[in-house]
């Protein structure tokens, strides 16, 4: 088993962002505060910017609050030393608006509503992301149509149980087959959405 790096190593190890690379990765699995990884990445006031980097540049899985209930702010972890995909830097805010609001702030692949506990792992509160439909290694762009909202579980493959969203079709059968409980839950969700007037609740 390779021996972990002393601080002095890290501190000593390249850029900020290279030598909190090093410090997570030694510490893996295990909740790190903020006030350890300041004096990591050399007393920087930028810190917590080189750590955004390498969970968007380089795909690292370093939670926080925002993702998993058991964090405090503050607290930061890196789930897997493998790093995920990495999200595209190009696509504008304007943009990402655009097509959360346009996806209803909800992950086209399970569902999943931005901020609420993901219903594939309750511990974690969904984070969504912006997601290609033809990846850009295929030819695909970062024009709006191209784009939807997906959430970092679906992006980690822990839910790819229904890859393909629902056409128009299927998704009246699955509404159809519900109880009419599930019907006037759907129903009501719609009037919210879309506030239609004179719609019974």
């Amino acid at each position: 088993m390779a021996k972990a790096p002393s601080s002095v190593a890290i501190k000593r190890a390249g850029g900020a962002r290279s030598r909190l690379r090093t410090y997570f990765l030694a510490n893996l699995g295990r909740s790190i505060d903020s006030s350890e990884l300041r004096p990591v990445a050399g007393g920087i006031s930028e810190w917590a910017r080189r750590v955004r980097e390498l969970r968007t540049e380089e795909g690292y899985q370093i939670l926080t609050h925002n993702d998993r209930v058991d964090l405090k702010p503050g607290q930061y972890r890196l789930e897997s030393a493998k790093p995920l995909p990495a999200f595209a830097r190009g696509i504008s805010k304007e943009t990402r608006a655009l097509v959360l609001d346009r996806n209803g702030f909800t992950c086209q692949m399970c569902g999943a509503v931005a901020g609420e506990p993901h219903p594939y792992d309750p511990s974690r509160k969904t984070r969504l992301h912006i997601g290609h439909l033809i990846d850009k290694s295929a030819g695909g762009s970062d024009e709006p149509a191209n784009l939807k909202a997906i959430c970092s579980v679906c992006n980690e493959g822990a839910a790819n149980v229904t890859l393909q969203r629902h056409d128009l079709t299927k998704l009246l059968v699955q509404v159809r087959r519900a109880t009419v409980t599930d019907q006037r839950a759907v129903l009501q969700w719609l009037n919210a959405k879309f506030k239609l007037p004179g719609t019974p609740g």
